[in-house]
């Protein structure tokens, strides 16, 4: 359950904004957590200075 809490709490912060009718800012954060996972995801892992 732990690892869903940042999914869930963006997805509330996004309903919420939808709901405000803060549709772009809704857009944005959606976008931005979307780069965020796609980035965490691809980026390269990180080795130390003698990899084996």
């Amino acid at each position: 359950m732990r690892g869903l809490t940042p999914w869930l709490t963006v997805l509330a912060l996004v309903v919420v904004l939808s709901a405000l009718r803060l549709r772009p800012l809704a857009v944005a954060v959606s976008l931005a957590w979307l780069a965020w996972c796609v980035w965490t995801w691809i980026r390269p892992t990180r080795r130390g200075p003698n990899p084996r």
